[in-house]
Parts: structure tokens; C-alpha cells; sequence
């Protein structure tokens, strides 16, 4: 089994986890279809969105955002937890040349030190273990919610509302396409 940066990193900090290869073939699914192959309840699985800052004057530091497999990000939601006025999800390009990872295996744990702001939804406050990509698309790592917050440096932060907190017009928690 090859290694990613994202298992190596935790290797290097002797920190306790499984991994799931749940698709040899590296395609990409999403993050439920990845629950539904791993097993796992969608709840502890979590997606890492690459959001970005367009605030004028504000520091542009890209952030790597993980919440709930289910769930979609509130950018509103997002921005004022952070104190930022306009926050984008970044478009697949984007997402992929920040990151040097395909679409499906971006993780955290693969970009530490790359100058990402790392946040982890609350949500994740409630829960011992939690799943999150391995760094390869079909690579799944589970581990203690501590230890993906000490490795990372995540913090905790407002991502996702429930429904009745949800604002009218949701962003999707997928890549845009830049059109052009």
C-alpha cells in the first residue's frame, strides 16, 4: 500500500488511525456515496471544501473547511463565524491547483504547513471519531476528532446551519465550474 502525505503526517505524529481504501479505482464519489461505501454513519464522515476569501484588503489565506458528509456549507454562516464579509467556495481549478489533490482526495492532513486556515465544523465537537479523506481519492482515514484538531491545528467554527438556520439562497458544497 503506497503511502499519502496525509497518512505519513499522521504517522509522523504517532497518532492512531484506520485507513479504508473503499475504491481501488480511485473514483470519485461523493462524500455520502463514500459513507454508504465505508460503512460508516454519513454524520461522522466529513468533506474538506476549499473556501476563499474575497473581502478587498483582507488577507486572501485560503481555508480548507471539513463538514458533515450530509451537510452543505453556509457561506453567510461561514463568514460571520470567521469575521470575513465575502467568502467563495473556491471553483474545482481552483481547489485543485491550491491544493496539488483531485477533487474527492483533498485533505487537511495532505496540506499541513501549506499556508490553509483549517477549520472543522462544530458539529464534530459531539463526536469521538470521524472519518475524513486520506489524501487519495477513494483513501479514507478515521481517527479521533483530537487528533485531526492537534495535527492540523483546526479550529472549531460555525460551517453549516441546521435547516431552520439556513439562509435562502444555500451555496452548494460542491466545486463551481469557472465558466470561459
Amino acid at each position: 500500500m503506497f503511502k499519502t502525505n496525509a497518512l505519513r503526517a499522521l504517522d509522523a505524529n504517532k497518532i492512531e488511525y484506520e485507513f479504508f481504501v473503499y475504491d481501488d479505482a480511485g473514483e470519485f464519489h461523493s462524500a455520502d456515496e463514500a459513507a454508504a461505501l465505508l460503512g460508516a454513519p454519513v454524520d461522522q464522515v466529513y468533506k474538506t471544501l476549499v473556501v476563499l476569501n474575497d473581502d478587498a484588503g483582507a488577507r486572501k489565506k485560503p481555508m480548507l473547511v471539513m463538514i458533515p458528509a450530509a451537510r452543505e456549507i453556509e457561506l453567510r454562516v461561514l463568514a460571520k463565524s470567521v469575521g470575513a464579509k465575502k467568502l467563495r467556495m473556491a471553483t474545482k481549478k481552483e481547489a485543485e491547483r491550491l491544493t496539488g489533490a483531485q477533487i474527492g482526495g483533498i485533505s487537511a492532513l495532505a496540506q499541513l504547513n501549506k499556508g490553509f486556515e483549517m477549520l472543522l465544523d462544530e458539529t464534530a465537537r459531539e463526536l469521538e471519531w470521524l472519518h475524513v479523506s486520506g489524501g487519495a481519492r477513494g483513501l479514507d482515514v478515521k481517527l479521533r476528532v483530537q487528533d485531526l484538531l492537534r495535527v492540523t491545528h483546526a479550529k472549531f467554527t460555525r460551517a453549516t446551519a441546521d435547516r431552520a438556520d439556513a439562509a435562502p439562497s444555500r451555496q452548494e458544497a460542491s466545486y463551481p465550474r469557472k465558466n470561459g
